[in-house]
């Protein structure tokens, strides 16, 4: 999960965005420095924006910065100075993981799916992938469940043909990776890579 502060194109403004909403259908409410920006429909959180940050705090990053427990405890911090009480248990763990293919198999009910047990160090995901290229012994990227896609796309757990899938294998096209080549294909990693390692893109 990231946050983006660019004061120089912006102002002294932190926009921290949760999830995606439709903008026919936002509802902002100002709470002295603080909007809040939820789903008028059914009252989901999308996000806040942070007026006057740096009265707040010193934030040397701009850009894009990706959320730690240490900025989400002082931007909570900066809700409650707004009367905001808010309880945001957000999950801040790396969703764009090395991964270890260390079994593929055909999918029964499928001839261009296959059905991988992939090792992203603290855990074994089982993910169904169409890629032509995937196979055993491999090193690649796993975006895990709950990761955004820089298309938008959030991945989701899912059953593909009958199967049960917890993520995706990534291809270099959809992380966005400049220069991807045109044919469909898994991103293979370099051994270098150590599993379980976090993935930026």
């Amino acid at each position: 999960m990231y946050v983006f502060y660019n004061p120089k194109g912006i102002g002294d403004v932190l926009i921290f965005p949760i999830k995606d909403g439709d903008r026919n259908y936002i509802k902002q409410q100002h709470h002295g420095d603080v909007v809040k920006i939820t789903d008028q429909r059914d009252g989901s959180l999308l996000g806040y924006n942070l007026f006057n940050l740096s009265s707040y705090m010193n934030l040397s990053e701009h850009g894009k910065i990706r959320l730690t427990e240490s900025l989400l405890d002082k931007i909570k911090n900066i809700l409650e100075k707004n009367d905001l009480d808010e309880k945001l248990d957000l999950d801040l763990s790396p969703k764009f993981i090395v991964g270890y293919v260390e079994e593929k198999d055909q999918h029964e009910n499928a001839d261009k799916l296959s059905v991988c047990q992939v090792n992203v160090g603290d855990e074994k995901l089982q993910i169904v992938c169409g890629a032509p290229n995937v196979d055993s012994g491999q090193k690649v990227v796993v975006a895990k469940v709950g990761a955004v896609m820089p298309s938008g796309m959030k991945i989701k757990p899912s059953k593909l043909r009958g199967v049960d899938s917890q993520g995706m294998i990534c291809s270099a096209k959809e992380l966005g990776m400049p220069d991807a080549p045109k044919e469909k294909g898994i991103l293979v990693l370099e051994d270098g890579y150590e599993i379980g390692q976090v993935f930026e893109i």
